[in-house]
């Protein structure tokens, strides 16, 4: 019994020991070894070649390859795959050497990637010790990349997509410019009169050019460029070609056509900063691409640009090459406004000298047709380069002319007090016919009021909506927002739409009713003073219900980009009320809009004037405003603000103006 005992035992320490002693299987070697490259581990795959492969790359040459590589394809999703043969598959105990059938796929900045290459595995004494090693060579990254490729990495640039008004005209539109530059072989000994002459027909300075033409590139016989300036400049480009070294070629650009009158709209292009740079680089952006930098040019940016095409080639030492990647370029779409430029144009230079916003929509169907900032500056100088003097003089300028305002939200005035009556009427505390006791040009509720007064400019008693209306009266809408109550109030701004953020394409400030914890805060709103906040935008969108029978209209900017959205804000008899109210504004003949009456084209509209100050009981500026559509026709609603209009006429200032742009209309 002992003696089988010690056999059984003798016998599995044979097993065991004979178990011990096999050899590694190639396939496991290799299966390790394809983990490890799909973990990126390149370091560690190097261990797994073979002698030969050692002496023709070193571990630091080996790993740095393949991680410049992927870092500069961009490899991305890498899988690496071959099929394990099964353990019973024994080879030959002479075999050296083996060869498995693999697979790549990855994605890379020039799109997919795969190929099926073969791997040969050698049998190799390490430390007594036999294993499998890998035979590498560059063909395992890429089977095309033999000993002494390269990779090469090309990209086209798409043609940014156009900006265009609703008939197709061309806001911003790819154009030519004339590229300025000398020759320095050219100037011979005369380089300092001609760079003294450069600098002033360029607006550049003397070490501005200096240091252009003293970069490491430049030769003698090499066109060195200095600005790029618009064709339009025909009498400067006359005088810079005069100059002997000077050359001009003409080069692609950015060109706004209509100038200051769309540049608030448009905005410009320009070359990516680094800070931009490292907010969008995730974005597929690089350091040389231009990007909007104000306006519809910044806010589309990523449509307009398109992508990029990149092609990955194998050169060869021969100078031919191979194919491995490319992903086609493509353009950035153009994209069609519902703004109307000869109007655009128009609201502009009725604006000319003055600072204010006007805005235009068809208030049926919601469709922006001009949105106008004044002063203005010129998209076409901001894409080339203002110089140092250009910039500052902008700056410095008092009436601010590269600030948007047809998007900021400012004080109303007498313009909101239809939205008001609206409120009144639908909550029941007002009725058309009802009036008020109002003597005096100056009210306040009671003593608790202080030294503060509403103040109204026309003295009537009794007061009755239309006479509030048409006379303008501060006191009637006042009192009217004390009887509605704050909330009320409030709930009823809201269905106009303030203190809602608005999807308009071009991002407007949201308006707000602020606080009405006070009774004088609560009174001073109901005549769109207090803290009562809208852009002219959503004043032109709060007056569309009394065109569409107490629907209010979303306002759109791209054509045909989103369905008419609408809302019913108030009853169709309301909107009625205040639509014939808003009519003997401008028809009576003592309306405050009556200077806008046409002949045979009737206005309908409200005038405003808005005090701006710091606290109550100071005189501060006043802002000047003027919102008007016509009744038999009322597919276009204008509305302005001019600033600064105290002493100067008021709210007159814009009812000329924009009667103006209706007549050119008519």
């Amino acid at each position: 019994m002992k003696k089988t005992l010690g056999l059984l035992v003798m016998m599995m320490l044979i097993l065991v020991a004979a178990g011990c002693s096999k050899e590694p299987m190639p396939q496991d070697r290799f299966a390790t070894y394809i983990k490890l490259w799909n973990d990126q581990k390149f370091d560690q795959m190097y261990e797994y070649l073979t002698d030969g492969s050692k002496e023709v790359i070193s571990k630091e040459d080996f790993t740095s390859r393949y991680q410049k590589i992927y870092d500069d394809l961009q490899i991305k999703d890498l899988k690496v795959t071959f099929k394990k043969p099964g353990d019973e598959e024994e080879l030959p105990k002479d075999q050296d050497s083996v060869t498995y059938d693999f697979s790549s796929t990855m994605n890379s900045i020039a799109g997919p990637i795969e190929f099926t290459h073969k791997a040969k595995l050698k049998k190799q004494e390490h430390d007594k010790k036999n294993n499998w090693y890998v035979d590498w060579n560059t063909t395992y990254i890429f089977p095309e990349l033999k000993d002494g490729d390269k990779i090469a990495i090309s990209s086209t640039t798409p043609k940014r997509g156009q900006i265009l008004d609703r008939a197709g005209s061309g806001l911003a539109v790819n154009g030519q410019v004339y590229e300025v530059g000398v020759v320095p072989g050219k100037m011979e000994e005369q380089e300092g009169p001609v760079i003294a002459q450069l600098a002033s027909l360029l607006k550049m300075t003397p070490d501005q050019i200096n240091k252009a033409l003293n970069a490491s590139w430049v030769k003698p016989d090499l066109f060195v460029p200095l600005k790029k300036v618009s064709m339009d400049d025909q009498e400067r480009i006359a005088q810079l070609i005069a100059l002997e070294p000077v050359q001009t070629k003409k080069v692609e650009a950015r060109i706004y056509p209509y100038k200051e009158a769309a540049a608030h709209l448009t905005g410009y292009v320009g070359s990516i900063t680094a800070e931009e740079l490292e907010k969008l680089k995730d974005k597929g952006y690089t350091s040389s691409d231009v990007i909007g930098k104000r306006g519809l040019e910044e806010v589309f940016d990523e449509q307009l640009k398109g992508k990029s095409g990149v092609k990955i080639s194998i050169k060869k030492p021969d100078g031919s090459t191979e194919l491995l990647a490319e992903k086609p370029v493509e353009d950035g779409p153009d994209i069609k406004l519902t703004i109307d430029i000869d109007l655009q144009a128009s609201l502009y230079a009725e604006l000319a000298g003055e600072a204010g916003t006007g805005a235009a929509l068809d208030p049926v169907s919601g469709e922006t047709l001009a949105l106008v900032s004044s002063p203005s500056f010129d998209p076409n100088q901001a894409t080339l380069g203002f110089s140092t003097d250009e910039w500052k003089q902008l700056q410095d300028d008092p009436q601010k002319p590269m600030t948007t305002r047809f998007n900021k939200a400012y004080a109303p005035g007498s313009v909101f007090k239809p939205l008001t009556a609206s409120i009144g009427l639908t909550n029941n505390v007002i009725t058309p016919e009802q009036t008020m006791d109002i003597s005096g040009l100056k009210w306040q509720k009671s003593a608790s009021w202080g030294n503060y007064f509403v103040t109204r400019v026309h003295e009537a008693n009794p007061v009755n909506l239309e006479k509030a209306m048409v006379y303008s009266d501060n006191i009637y809408f006042a009192q009217t927002a004390l009887v509605i109550g704050k909330d009320p109030f409030t709930a009823g701004l809201k269905e106009f739409g303030f203190e809602e953020e608005s999807d308009y394409p071009f991002p407007l400030e949201t308006s707000t009713i602020g606080k009405l914890d006070k009774e004088i805060a609560l009174a001073d709103s109901g005549y769109g003073q207090g803290q009562i906040q809208m852009s002219i935008v959503h004043l032109l969108q709060s007056y569309t219900p009394f065109v569409n029978s107490g629907k209010m209209i979303k306002p759109s900017l791209v054509l045909e980009a989103t369905e008419k959205a609408e809302k019913e804000v108030v009853s169709t008899e309301i909107a009625t009320i205040v639509a014939g109210l808003l009519r003997k504004v401008v028809g009576d003949a003592g309306g405050t809009a009556h200077a806008a009456e046409i002949a045979d084209y009737p206005l309908a509209g409200k005038t405003g004037t808005a005090e701006i100050k710091q606290k109550q009981g100071e005189t501060g500026t006043e802002n000047g405003f003027f919102i008007a559509y016509n009744t038999n026709s009322p597919s276009l609603m204008v509305a302005m603000m001019v600033e600064n209009v105290q002493g100067r006429g008021g709210s007159q200032i814009p009812v000329k103006k924009v009667k103006n742009v209706f007549m050119q209309q008519k």
